[in-house]
């Protein structure tokens, strides 16, 4: 499964074939009407959610479903963070993949893996957190759930959708699209190339959508991230849950880690 899953994603990332007409006749954000409040107003609220959800913790779960060729895979990715004290355990799964399972965890400024490449199967990879970088388009560094935060807090021309049931609450959704810069905010040298690549191809920024759930209380319930790009579509999907909640996180001891420089592979984003 493995290597059809990285064509998919490959695809994505090229744009091969895709137009200016392709792209145009994607889900685009409503138009503004009678009942949604300004742009303005909505990108206001999306952000003043992620800001507080990035001074408290949550728990959460990712689900990255890529389509293609007739197929349709996906992963989960799912644990805790604190994101006020940047440190959190997650954990990643492709069921059927070559490699089923990876960890994470975050804490003292670094991101500890396990199940790379070249390191011992007791042994944890370490490296410093900012220089993880993403390897696939709509993927976090190590799936650094924070970098989701930032990339939603970025949206552009936001509209009030309405409301919706998430998680058995009452949430307004927004609507917007996320720019070349957000896009490939921390992408890998090479993958930056080629997607600058399709950019320059398409003749506009990549069709690229974001969806904020904020509920009554002010708070990030859910967010969606999506394109879809000459039939090979991406959909990054993250529920949030348990905000506020303590989050409990145990660093490898040093004898137990070996520094890495670079990690890549599907389940590592």
């Amino acid at each position: 499964m493995r290597r059809p899953l990285v064509l998919v994603a490959a695809a994505a990332l090229l744009c091969a074939g895709c137009s200016t007409a392709d792209a145009g006749n994607r889900d685009k954000p409503a138009a503004a009407s009678a009942s949604s409040t300004s742009s303005s107003d909505s990108r206001s609220a999306v952000r003043a959610a992620v800001a507080a959800l990035r001074e408290a913790s949550a728990g959460f779960r990712q689900e990255i479903e890529l389509k293609g060729e007739g197929q349709v895979y996906g992963l989960t990715v799912s644990g805790s963070f604190d994101f006020a004290a940047d440190k959190g355990h997650l954990a990643v799964d492709l069921p059927g993949g070559a490699i089923d399972h990876s960890e994470q965890i975050f804490g003292d400024g670094k991101i500890y893996i396990s199940g790379v490449q070249g390191v011992g199967k007791d042994a944890w990879g370490v490296m410093p957190r900012d220089k993880a970088q993403a390897h696939y388009l709509l993927r976090a560094p190590l799936n650094d759930p924070e970098h989701v935060l930032q990339q939603i807090a970025a949206m552009r021309e936001v509209s009030r959708e309405g409301e919706e049931e998430i998680q058995g609450v009452r949430a307004v959704r927004y609507r917007g699209i996320l720019d070349h810069r957000t896009v490939t905010l921390r992408m890998a040298p090479a993958v930056r190339t080629k997607t600058d690549l399709a950019r320059d191809a398409l003749g506009s920024d990549l069709p690229v959508f974001a969806d904020a759930w904020v509920d009554g209380r002010g708070r990030l319930v859910q967010t969606r991230m999506s394109t879809n790009l000459s039939g090979a579509q991406v959909t990054l999907t993250m529920a949030l849950s348990d905000i506020g909640e303590p989050v409990r996180v145990t660093v490898p001891k040093a004898a137990d880690t070996i520094p890495v420089n670079e990690v890549s592979g599907i389940l590592n984003g």
